[in-house]
């Protein structure tokens, strides 16, 4: 099961920045179809639904790899019993608040889907294609939570923690810039 999960957080990230190259590619394109008079139809919403699916399909991974603001602050100054508490209880509240968002996402999707909603856009496409990133993101995300949830119940240190602790044996602080 480790290995299935690893392997999820890491193609939900590599499909996040594949997004991200798109946008790029495609904000270029854009930009040099201006000087020749192209117009590239529809990009607007192209950039915003791959937008949408970079910022949620990642959130599973940078989670797991400690880059998400947390409360570590916090926690970095409490005992060691104090502390598997906090993060129990901090875990626990995100599970709670990620599966209600799974559950609101989700119906919000199932409603597109069921009345047949299209884009407002350029590109008239059924808009609940491009929202599924969205509710796959948060799925991968509540697993990820989940996850740290049970580490943690088990008495053993988180991944974010690890993660963390790492780059700080290595002496790299560069996402604290």
């Amino acid at each position: 099961m480790r290995r299935f999960l690893d392997r999820l957080y890491v193609v939900a990230a590599v499909v996040a920045a594949i997004a991200m190259a798109a946008i790029c590619v495609l904000m270029l394109a854009q930009a040099v179809g201006r000087e020749f008079g192209i117009l590239i139809r529809g990009a607007e919403d192209i950039v915003a639904w791959l937008t949408a699916a970079c910022a949620f399909l990642a959130l599973g991974h940078t989670f797991r790899h400690g880059d998400l603001v947390r409360v570590g602050v916090f926690l970095d100054r409490l005992g060691n019993r104090a502390r598997w508490s906090a993060e129990i209880i901090a875990l626990g509240i995100t599970a709670l608040f990620t599966v209600y968002m799974l559950w609101a996402v989700a119906k919000f999707v199932y409603e597109s889907w069921q009345f047949h909603e299209l884009a407002q856009g350029l590109l008239p496409i059924p808009i609940w294609i491009p929202q599924t990133s969205l509710v796959l993101g948060i799925a991968i995300f509540l697993m990820a939570v989940v996850d740290e949830l049970w580490t943690v119940l088990n008495k053993k240190k988180p991944s974010y923690q690890v993660m963390e602790e790492a780059r700080a044996a290595a002496a790299d602080f560069s996402e604290t810039l």
